[in-house]
Order: C-alpha cells, then structure tokens, then sequence
C-alpha cells in the first residue's frame, strides 16, 4: 500500500508569493562548544570572541557569539524552505544586529516573501525575503535581507507579476544598535594599536594571509549552522550541474575573509549591520581565500566607540596586495569571491 509523502522536496520557485511568511523548523540553541568549533572552521581571533575576560572588560556580558556566527545560524534555519532548490543565494541587504546571542540562547528564524521575478529564460526566478532571528524570549536579535535564484518545477507554470523591493544603499549610522561601551579596550590583548582615529576614509588594507577551503572542513562548517543545501552536499546529484561539483557555502568565505581581516583590523571584529553582500564567483575545495578591505565610511557612536564601514573583498588564488575589484568596464575583476559592505564597531583612541 502506497502512502503519502512525508518527507519535503523543498519549495520551487512558483511555490512562492509576495506576503508568504515561513516559520522555519529546529530551534538552536548555541553553547560555547559552538563558539569553539566555529573558531577552529573559521580562523576568528578576534578578542572579543575568543576571551570572556577580555569582552567583559571591552563592556559586553560576556563570551558571545559572533554576530556573524549567529547570522549563518539564522540564515541556515530558512535553506530548507527557501533555497533548498537554488541556483544560488545572490546577495544581501538591510541586515541589521539589534541584540547579543549569548551561550545558552536558542535562536529560532521567520522569514517573509517580499519580492518575485521570473527570468527571462523562463526556467528560474529571484525570490527576495528578509528574514528575522529570535531568541527564546521572542526578542529579534537580527533582520536581514537576501535575495535567491530559485529554479522552477514546472517550465509552463506562467510568471508571476515582478515585485521588486525598494532596498537601502546602507543601514543609516544612526540606527546603528548593539555596540559596547569601549572605554577600557586592551589594545596589547587585542592585537593591534589602530583604533577609530587611525582609519582614513577611502583607505585600503591588504589582509595578507590567506587561507585554503578543504571539502570537509566547508561541509562541517555548513552543518553547522543546519544549511541543508544540495549545491554544498549532494556530489552525485551536482554532477550535471553547471560546474559539476559542489560549491563552498558562500557563508564560509564571508567568515574566513572576516576572520583574515584581523590582520588589519583587530579592534574592528563586532559586526554591526550588513549593508550589502554579493558573491561573485563560486569557491571550490583546494582554492584559497585571501582579502583586502576598505574603509568606506566612519562614524562616531559614542565617547568611546565608533564605527567603520567597510567594503570586505575576498579573491582566490591571487595576491590580496593587488587590491583586484572590478575592471575598467565595471565588471568584478577574475578571481573575485566576495564583495560584502558592512559596520563594524571599534573603540575610539
């Protein structure tokens, strides 16, 4: 006797509607075990999640997680229902911090459809959602928005009318949230002596290290925050992909970039809001991840902290130093992984 599915196929891209809301299964709750194992994947040294002593001192409660480690937890509740199909997750936008995730706090995600646009091939659609992370009491600890390349199940299902999202360039300075009183930063124990006055508008940093992406360690990295996407497991099923392999979780470079980006910016590691994030090309097992940053903004926040907007580029295989962005036709330049723009918050001398 034949019974009725019960395992789920992920939704298609006419699946979705401009105003569908998804509560996405499996609340995580986060320990310092988690905090551990995303330092051992990632490279973060930053020393405000890496030392409960030195983050107390610095003016937060204690060890938390980094605000990028508890966003890829966020992002991961919701690949299940959105992206599970996808071609690929295409950028980021709004993304805002407005709590601490600290150890013992479980994370929970909700996203709503706010934008839908079939492509001009009739096989595939943008599907954009912003999507928000709650703690156990129902506060949002962060919003975000991104936007998804989805395929679509049936080619004949007709295109839905476009609703494309009214986005902002940047989250505003002043609707920064989140940042610490700084006052008595240890600039010995942090790793650097340049803090808030010592970054120039429109200067940029070579991050110099690199760091190369094995294929166990991007699985494990992408399990951990419960991703289940196929494009990042699934070798059999992407041998008649586009590429013919599984591609890196682009979270995974976002996070090595980042943590390459101590070197140069050690007193900048708590992220304060995403204003936009684009993966350009695909990273495969074996390459390797290098970065360079510039400063795009400052802002002062309070006394003792301020905050720098930073446009985080991460290529492969190539030396950071060129500062390799985009062509003098306007395209991204070869071998760029990454072009993210966000705030981070840094104490003030």
């Amino acid at each position: 006797m034949a019974s009725a599915q019960k395992s789920k196929p992920g939704n298609y891209f006419e699946d979705f509607h401009v105003g569908m809301e998804i509560i996405h299964a499996t609340p995580q709750t986060l320990t310092e075990g988690d905090i551990a194992l995303y330092r051992a994947l990632t490279g973060n040294r930053y020393a405000q999640y890496s030392s409960a002593e030195f983050a107390r001192a610095a003016g937060m409660a204690g060890l938390s997680i980094d605000p990028l480690h508890a966003f890829h937890v966020v992002f991961g509740k919701s690949v299940p229902d959105i992206s599970l199909n996808a071609v690929a997750n295409l950028g980021y936008a709004d993304g805002r911090f407005f709590l601490p995730v600290m150890p013992g706090d479980t994370l929970n995600t909700v996203s709503e459809v706010i934008g839908i646009k079939q492509n001009s091939n009739g096989k595939t659609g943008v599907v954009w959602v912003r999507t928000r992370g709650f703690n156990q009491r129902g506060e949002t600890v962060m919003s975000f928005v991104r936007w998804v390349m989805v395929n679509k199940f049936e080619m004949d299902n007709p295109a839905p009318d476009p609703v494309i999202p009214d986005l902002p360039d940047a989250v505003p300075a002043s609707e920064l949230e989140g940042y610490p009183d700084m006052r008595d930063w240890d600039a010995a124990l942090s790793g650097s002596p340049h803090m808030f006055d010592d970054y120039a508008v429109g200067e940029k940093i070579n991050h110099v290290d690199g760091m190369t992406v094995e294929e166990a360690e991007h699985q494990i990295a992408t399990r951990l925050y419960q991703n289940t996407a196929k494009v990042h497991f699934d070798a059999h099923g992407q041998k008649d992909s586009r590429f013919g392999k599984r591609l890196i979780y682009g979270g995974v470079v976002i996070s090595i970039a980042r943590s390459l980006a101590f070197n140069g910016l050690a007193n900048a590691g708590q992220m304060l809001a995403i204003n936009a994030g684009s993966h350009v090309s695909p990273l495969f097992a074996g390459d390797t991840i290098y970065a360079w940053s510039e400063v795009l903004d400052k802002a002062v926040l309070s006394e003792t902290c301020g905050a720098l907007r930073l446009r985080l580029v991460a290529v492969k295989d190539q030396d950071p130093g060129a500062f390799a962005y985009r062509t003098d036709a306007g395209k991204y330049a070869d071998g760029v992984l990454l072009d993210f723009d966000y705030w981070a918050a840094i104490p003030k001398r």
